[in-house]
């Protein structure tokens, strides 16, 4: 590739959480970025370069079943279908390991989704756009899997930018608690990471599918411990609940890949707190 030239990107989605900073990442690097407003017809009427397919629905995904099909699978298949792209990034979910009974996983791993669930209706439809992009688009789609995206305290939604929220907002003040349990754990993963990743993922890479966490599952309680030692609060957990352990991300293919790890969220939790 020539690095000199101007560098085209479509960000499907370009509104959202992710969307938004991938567009001021690649502005910021001399990319030409288009964000194409919903239902416009110029996707299938232009050349769209690399495109960053971000459209999708998170919390209420539930309560919007038809829409999250449209976002997950129904775009993404006629853009598959209809548009002239270079490479195509699919930003899918670590959630579909969720039903697997494994201490690690990877993307070589068979899921696991019931139809019968409620909440599958987002695995499902993630899946099918997972598959459409493997098997469906002459080898110019990948898959990014991302785990718990965060930035910092300001995030409009999520757990850990609400926990920081608190936490900054008692300090001096003793203690505060959190409606969740301390055995809960999660893979954090940076939006800094995230957006240079895909980036890496969508330009060079050269497998089907990628898990793009940070590889390390963080527990509620040592959260907790954490920020306890860096800011004085303590953290009490409302629930007693001892959910099943959730696997770690297997981040080999990735690292490998592309020379890097993303960032702990251990790491960066000072910094978080500061903000």
């Amino acid at each position: 590739m020539n690095t000199s030239e101007v560098l085209h990107a479509t960000i499907i989605g370009g509104q959202g959480f992710v969307g938004q900073r991938l567009f001021h990442y690649l502005t910021e690097q001399g990319w030409n970025c288009w964000v194409p407003q919903k239902n416009d017809p110029e996707l299938f009427e232009r050349p769209l370069g690399y495109v960053f397919y971000c459209a999708g629905l998170t919390a209420d995904y539930a309560r919007r079943s038809f829409d999250t099909v449209d976002a997950h699978v129904s775009l993404l298949n006629a853009v598959l279908h209809r548009a002239e792209f270079a490479s195509l990034v699919y930003l899918s979910s670590t959630r579909l390991y969720d039903g697997l009974q494994k201490d690690c996983v990877s993307e070589s791993d068979n899921l696991t989704v019931n139809p019968a669930n409620p909440r599958h209706i987002y695995d499902l439809s993630k899946a099918l756009g997972e598959a459409l992009c493997v098997s469906a688009s002459l080898g110019k789609a990948k898959v990014a899997r991302l785990s718990c995206v965060y930035q910092d305290a300001q995030d409009a939604d999520g757990f850990l930018p609400q926990l920081l929220r608190s936490v900054i907002d008692h300090r001096g003040q003793g203690s505060l608690t959190m409606e969740t349990s301390a055995a809960f754990a999660r893979d954090y993963v940076s939006l800094d990471d995230v957006v240079r990743g895909l980036v890496d993922i969508c330009v060079h890479g050269r497998e089907k599918i990628y898990n793009l966490a940070s590889g390390e599952n963080i527990s509620n309680a040592d959260l907790f411990d954490l920020i306890h030692d860096l800011t004085g609060v303590e953290v009490i957990p409302a629930s007693a609940a001892q959910p099943g352990s959730s696997p770690v991300i297997n981040m080999q293919c990735f690292v490998t890949e592309f020379g890097w790890q993303p960032a702990s969220l251990r790491t960066r939790l000072s910094t978080l707190l500061k903000a």
